[in-house]
């Protein structure tokens, strides 16, 4: 039969593709209208029956028989004594079904045919992942290392899908080698062409929330609700919890007993640092919480500006501002709100800008970063830990401080 060889793979693509049998002979009578439409110019005369599973396929051109030499549509007309020669009884106005073979089409339209089936099988294959994984946006995923690329891992999972987790979605710390399993998030699928692009993501405020409901019971089971969570990743992370039961203490359940609850997910994350605090809609208590583990003597709100002004001593000042001014980073995006941070007690002080003529401005900047932007403030620190918490080498550090000595202590002498 000749159509065995173009057909003899159905069933591989049925079985290979997962594809279901009505889909199947859907794409296949398509593709094998598309033909006919090529050789004869339409196809509604024609029938096509498939049978993918055994590998079988029929196609019948329906026409009628109309007298000799009053042949006017050879697709849609034939001939009486063409008919007849099918059946030798055929009379004029009755309908003739002939079986069109394959070989009929032309070598070249049969070898276009069959990569038009492969084309259609794969962007069928294609759809059906970009739904599976667009439905999968925002939930944890695990596929294993194929490939590492400068930016980027290729990620296969189970079922050979590709899954790109890009540099600046990887936590600083993280390391991975080919064969070992990694967690993220799903953040975006997007059809680039036919093919889905699925992006991979450790880095997002997603996953750490994600991470929440997977270990910790309450979450999951929505006793606890996680209202905000903010990173910076690998380093350190915030994150807001409430109940509505008052008998649980949202707190103390996602932390546990000494960090037990919480130290896998601490440790999925690269040792980032996770404070857990409890929310309130109340943006006083909000901002003091958010400002642990300092403590804070006094607060003021600008409600309109979204502003907080924060009075501490001066020993809880690095304790708000935090290792390169992570915690009162986190803090402000945590509430919505900037925060400014004031030594109690310390009147006499000068904003740092106003050495602008000796202290360049990327200088200034820097220590910005880190929460330091008075003369006093910067005075107070340690040299070596200044090093350590910015990008600025010991002797720069050292000449600010002989800038600020000179200039705003023989001023306050």
């Amino acid at each position: 039969m000749e159509n065995i060889a173009l057909i003899e793979s159905f069933s591989e693509f049925k079985d290979d593709k997962l594809i279901d049998r009505v889909t199947l002979m859907a794409i296949l009578e398509d593709v094998f209208r598309n033909a006919l439409k090529k050789k004869y110019g339409e196809d509604d005369n024609f029938d096509i029956i498939v049978n993918p599973d055994k590998g079988d396929l029929e196609i019948w051109r329906n026409r009628v028989v109309v007298a000799d030499g009053e042949v006017e549509d050879p697709n849609q007309e034939i001939s009486l004594t063409e008919a007849r020669k099918i059946e030798p009884d055929f009379e004029v106005g009755e309908d003739v079904s002939e079986e069109v073979k394959l070989i009929d089409l032309g070598r070249r339209s049969i070898l276009a045919l069959r990569q038009n089936l492969i084309s259609k099988i794969h962007e069928h294959d294609n759809t059906n992942i970009y739904k599976q994984f667009k439905e999968l946006e925002g939930e944890i995923y695990t596929a294993e290392v194929h490939h590492i690329r400068h930016r980027a891992i290729i990620l296969l999972d189970d079922e050979g899908n590709e899954i790109i987790l890009p540099k600046d979605r990887q936590i600083p710390s993280d390391f991975f080698r080919k064969g070992e399993n990694v967690r993220g998030v799903i953040e975006s699928v997007e059809l680039k062409g036919n093919k889905p692009a699925i992006i991979m993501s450790r880095t997002s405020p997603v996953f750490l929330e994600k991470l929440f409901e997977q270990e910790i019971p309450e979450v999951f089971d929505g006793l606890i609700t996680v209202k905000k969570v903010v990173r910076i990743p690998g380093e350190k992370a915030k994150v807001a919890v409430d109940s509505y039961d008052d008998r649980i203490d949202p707190v103390g359940a996602c932390v546990g007993m000494k960090g037990s609850r919480i130290h896998s997910i601490v440790r999925e994350l690269g040792n980032e640092n996770i404070d857990v605090i409890n929310f309130t809609t109340n943006n006083q208590l909000l901002i003091t919480r958010a400002l642990s583990p300092a403590k804070i003597t006094s607060l003021k709100i600008d409600e309109e500006n979204k502003r907080a002004e924060v009075m501490l001593k001066p020993e809880e000042v690095s304790k708000a501002i935090g290792r390169g001014g992570h915690n009162i980073r986190l803090a402000g995006q945590l509430t919505g709100y900037e925060i400014d941070v004031f030594r109690e007690g310390v009147e006499e002080d000068v904003e740092l800008r106003e050495f602008a003529d000796e202290i360049e401005d990327w200088v200034i900047e820097e220590f910005a970063k880190i929460g330091l932007d008075t003369a006093k403030s910067i005075l107070e620190q340690d040299v070596e830990d200044l090093v350590k918490r910015t990008d600025l080498e010991e002797e720069t550090i050292r000449d600010v401080m002989r800038v600020l000595r000179e200039e705003f202590e023989e001023e306050n002498n």
